[in-house]
């Protein structure tokens, strides 16, 4: 069981600290060109961590985990050069993250990595395109801004098979009718072509639309919550297809297969004077690979497991007190894997729930969050995805500072 008194100490600390940290400020801006036309930002962006699991660690990896990380620790350069032309890139430093989606692992090393760098190009409100490494326009989830969620973080489940959160390619969008309707495409790498069982070296297209019946949400990214700022509610959809991703016999050389997806989600946000702010989003999201997983035992082993062949939904909700800075919030998802943990049609439930307390708005926020993650088939099994995968039932809590500067 996690030790409560231990989470309220630590806790009341990190309340204790953030209220005593100073205002956050925007990072230096440096304007050149004629005229100042051109402009260099600077920004930091960091997520720190206490968490307490109630497993992971001990002998027989039942004993409780607790872990201080950075969960996002970034530094980022927005420049821009006119109204047509800006860029954005992101560098990211991970130190052992030990404690992860579904189970706790040993020392897993530090990782430096160029996150984004993406050149924009914007011809009108209709017409715009990013060239290089950015976001997918696939699902709203990956989507909204990773500084910006409801919940403590976006979904552990939503991310597509074959990438990470990122891309690289082109990608063309718009907004038209006022900002109303949205739309996207892009063609990305997807599986990258040198990857060991590629069956061919395809891109990923990708197509979403989305329309606001409400104040618009014209930005390339989405928010998980606009704080009561705005009066929101969008429905979105979207289709994403990459032919011959995966081998169902990677032995043979057998069975390829496609790789396509859609998803369907809404957001609503309404402000109420002197009542509150309530936020409701939702999804479901279908990610296909011909089952390929039903060929043989020598499946590509990225067809299943956490970001292989799936389908779930989640659904989310807030209030956000009137006259104090502080959201109650909680999220609740079903999903269904082809495998995961060598457990063949493995379902996982996960519901949680917490508070943001936002000190100055989101440049400096603190967030505390309870959760429970719960398998439909427990059980330690050996196969292709590993020896001794564990499936246990655990409950994790995460206490959250962020600093945007």
């Amino acid at each position: 069981m996690i030790n409560m008194r231990k989470i309220s100490t630590i806790s009341g600390v990190a309340l204790g600290t953030a209220l005593l940290a100073g205002t956050a400020f925007a990072g230096p801006r440096i304007t050149f060109g004629p005229e100042d036309q051109g402009a260099l930002q600077i920004d930091y962006k960091g997520q720190f961590q206490m968490s307490v699991r109630d497993n992971g660690s001990g002998d027989d990896g039942d004993d409780t985990t607790t872990n201080f990380n950075f969960r996002r620790n970034r530094i980022a350069l927005m420049g821009k050069y006119g109204d047509m032309l800006s860029m954005y890139v992101q560098t990211e430093f991970t130190e052992d993250p030990n404690v992860g989606t579904l189970g706790v692992s040993d020392r897993t090393g530090t990782e430096f990595q160029m996150l984004d760098a993406v050149m924009r190009f914007k011809f009108n409100d209709t017409f715009k395109v990013n060239v290089g490494k950015f976001k997918y326009g696939f699902s709203r989830e990956n989507l909204e801004a990773c500084e910006m969620p409801l919940t403590l973080d976006r979904s552990l489940f939503i991310r597509a098979p074959y990438v990470a959160t990122r891309d690289m390619g082109v990608g063309i969008w718009g907004n038209f009718l006022e900002d109303k309707i949205q739309y996207r495409a892009d063609v990305m790498e997807g599986r990258k072509a040198g990857d060991t069982g590629n069956p061919d070296s395809s891109f990923r297209y990708t197509v979403r639309g989305h329309v606001s019946l409400l104040d618009p949400e014209s930005d390339y990214g989405y928010k998980g919550t606009y704080m009561g700022k705005k009066q929101v509610l969008t429905f979105g959809a979207a289709y994403q297809y990459e032919p011959d991703v995966a081998y169902g016999d990677t032995v043979a050389k057998t069975g390829k297969s496609d790789y396509q997806a859609w998803t369907v989600d809404g957001f609503f946000e309404y402000p109420v004077e002197a009542v509150g702010t309530f936020t409701l989003s939702a999804a479901y999201a279908d990610y296909d690979l011909d089952e390929a997983y039903k060929v043989s035992a020598n499946v590509d082993s990225d067809a299943i497991g956490l970001n292989g062949e799936k389908n779930g939904w989640y659904v989310k909700a807030g209030y956000m007190l009137p006259n104090l800075p502080l959201q109650f919030f909680g999220r609740y998802e079903q999903w269904s894997f082809a495998a995961l943990n060598n457990i063949y049609d493995q379902d996982v439930t996960w519901y949680g729930g917490g508070v943001n307390y936002y000190i100055w708005g989101q440049n400096l926020k603190l967030t505390a969050e309870l959760s429970h993650t719960d398998f439909d088939n427990e059980g330690v099994v050996s196969g292709l995805q590993g020896a001794n995968l564990k499936s246990e039932d655990f409950t994790t809590f995460v206490t959250q500072l962020q600093l945007l500067f």
